[in-house]
């Protein structure tokens, strides 16, 4: 995440105080096509991050006033080029807290969503925030994609073919019953 201007300010006043911050996860993913086998499986989007060098989903920081799903569109358009439409909420919770290389203490209130795009959609680097771009089978995802992450993707994978009976992670460290 590039750090919005808001945030930049405030650390001139506080330093590296730890912030808590509203965020957003993104999971955007192309369904299997249709009449494809059983084993065939969802691919989602991700993008290798430039700061640590790690594959993850888009993710971004709310501007004061924005409503979450406004985010989630704004920074996949941002971030790789292509218009997203909010499909599901997958969950709400915590993430870090985060110390960045600079020394800056974060906590996130994360809010995560499954996002679709349109079938042709071709993302491409749109900022400089990731060095790469690409689809991944959710069941080949690469190895440095990390375990919430995992958890998120499958349950978009979960929501996207089980609607009904799907229910929000409260809390990312654990499922509630």
């Amino acid at each position: 995440m590039s750090t919005p201007e808001y945030i930049l300010n405030l650390r001139k006043h506080i330093g590296h105080q730890q912030l808590f911050l509203p965020s957003c996860t993104m999971i955007i993913l192309r369904p299997a096509p249709a009449g494809s086998s059983i084993w065939e499986v969802p691919k989602a989007l991700l993008a290798r991050r430039a700061d640590n060098g790690n594959w993850a989903p888009v993710t971004g920081i709310c501007e004061p006033g924005e409503e979450v799903a406004i985010t989630a569109v704004r920074e996949v358009k941002e971030e790789v080029g292509v218009d997203a439409k909010v499909e599901a909420l997958l969950g709400v919770g915590l993430v870090g807290p985060t110390t960045f290389d600079n020394g800056d203490e974060c906590l996130f209130m994360d809010t995560s969503m499954r996002l679709s795009v349109p079938d042709d959609a071709e993302p491409f680097l749109a900022d400089d925030e990731n060095t790469e771009v690409d689809w991944f089978s959710v069941a080949h995802l690469p190895d440095s994609v990390n375990r919430q992450h995992r958890l998120l993707i499958a349950d978009a994978v979960a929501q996207m073919k089980h609607p009904a009976g799907f229910r929000p992670r409260m809390g990312y460290r654990k499922r509630n019953a």
